[in-house]
């Protein structure tokens, strides 16, 4: 490669799963779009397919970024034959063999977003253009799976989404193209505002500090929707810049708002930055309105907990995924990713290795790379097996429905690793909500037409 910024990987070892016993693959009825290989952007014409990995190689969100990488390349590893298949073993679809994606090896690009739009659209470009990459993941900020899939959008090849909470990337944003494994803000607040009115009563008074931009806007607008409706009070919400590390200015007024409840919607350094903050000041050992003052993270990662230390301990918050999940699905990845890095793996190294394989599957049983096949075969596509238990990707908005868990910071960890643990888990039904749902757009959003391409 001539491009400083970007790295192509070389094909990893290939052949049949070790161990693993296969179905014969259920081929998705495409035959409109599988009929030869024109017609569609960087159709692949040799015996190899390259995906685009673009996520923060720098920026606030990094440590997801660097995560999410490790995932991708385990994912590769998988899809070619290598290791020892992880999910792909217990995924209720059955066509991934270990042959690559519909027969083809399986080659990557990676782009660093830098956490910035601007960046993540140029890296994503530069890979659709120069190293043809015909599906686009990653990514660690809504803002940026925003930019890139109206990108891809345009540009006729798949996105799968990374790590994006905002209502908005399935939401008023949503797009024929593009598809989000991940939950969002209208989840989480779903299924933290019950565990948060049982735990602390439903006479709370809550003050929001929110990342200034679309994830931290939605996140505050549908936990602030939750808890209101369970009797709560949104005393303040104020924004805070993306680029900020200290947020003591910001801490400061809560003392003097008569709230008894911190609300931070924040993500990756920023979270660890502003709890820590807000514990120096005092907050967790302060009594506001005869009650204990509260702190709440809505969206929590175990890379955020192990990076704020002490100070999460007993804090709640709601993710996507965890390590400590004892289904068959969670166990398997759990050790593929263990054994290959030596550590477990992040809730956004699950999402984007989950996103790789149900691509793969999707072209599979299409038996077509046309990324208009490819959507057809993933919208109201149900399945299980990835450690989320029943999902649906569903077809009017192209967004997974699964559980969601509510966990909170340990008291008494066992490592470093051991930060979070999961005090319920949310069943689908509570999270779901209409494709119209004014939290996302309304009778307004549409996902528009699917783009091939050239």
């Amino acid at each position: 490669m001539t491009k400083s910024n970007f790295t192509r990987r070389g094909v990893l070892k290939t052949g049949a799963l070790a161990g693993a016993a296969m179905a014969t693959p259920t081929i998705f009825d495409g035959s409109v779009w599988a009929a030869g290989h024109t017609g569609f952007t960087n159709a692949p014409e040799g015996g190899s397919v390259t995906l685009g990995f673009n996520v923060p190689q720098s920026g606030p969100y990094a440590d997801e970024g660097a995560d999410e990488l490790r995932a991708y390349e385990l994912a590769v590893e998988h899809l070619n034959g290598g290791g020892d298949g992880g999910m792909i073993n217990t995924f209720s679809s059955k066509t991934l063999d270990g042959t690559g994606i519909n027969g083809k090896k399986v080659e990557y690009v990676t782009g660093d977003t830098q956490t910035k739009s601007d960046a993540a659209r140029a890296s994503a470009k530069s890979m659709i253009e120069k190293d043809g990459a015909i599906m686009i993941t990653g990514g660690s900020s809504s803002g940026v799976a925003i930019a890139v899939q109206g990108l891809c959008q345009d540009a006729g090849v798949i996105f799968m989404a990374g790590l994006t909470h905002s209502n908005d990337t399935t939401g008023k944003d949503r797009k024929a193209n593009g598809f989000r494994h991940f939950f969002n803000g209208y989840m989480s607040g779903a299924a933290l505002a019950p565990v948060l009115a049982a735990r602390y009563g439903t006479d709370r008074k809550a003050y929001h500090l929110t990342a200034d931009y679309t994830w931290g806007w939605t996140q505050q607008e549908s936990i602030a929707n939750a808890t209101e409706a369970q009797g709560w009070e949104t005393v303040n919400n104020v924004l805070t810049p993306l680029a900020s590390t200290d947020f003591s200015s910001y801490i400061a007024p809560v003392l003097n708002s008569g709230a008894d409840v911190l609300v931070l919607n924040h993500y990756g350094g920023n979270m660890v930055n502003s709890l820590t903050n807000a514990v120096q000041f005092g907050l967790k050992d302060k009594q506001v309105n005869g009650k204990n003052f509260e702190i709440v993270v809505p969206l929590y990662s175990r890379l955020m907990a192990r990076g704020a230390g002490e100070n999460v301990k007993g804090i709640l918050g709601s993710t996507n995924w965890h390590w400590s999940l004892t289904d068959e699905g969670s166990k398997a990845f759990v050790k593929s990713f263990g054994t290959k890095y030596g550590f477990p793996p992040s809730q956004a190294a699950h999402t984007v290795y989950c996103q790789t394989l149900l691509y793969a599957d999707a072209v599979n049983r299409a038996g077509s790379f046309n990324p208009c096949a490819v959507g057809e075969a993933l919208e109201d596509f149900e399945f299980s097996g990835l450690g989320n238990g029943d999902v649906l990707y569903r077809g009017a908005d192209h967004q997974c429905f699964k559980d969601v868990l509510v966990v909170q910071g340990k008291e008494n960890p066992t490592s470093e690793f051991d930060v979070l643990e999961v005090v319920e888990v949310t069943p689908r039904a509570q999270v779901e909500y209409p494709p119209n749902h004014p939290m996302f757009g309304g009778d307004e959003a549409s996902l528009g037409e699917c783009n091939p391409g050239a």
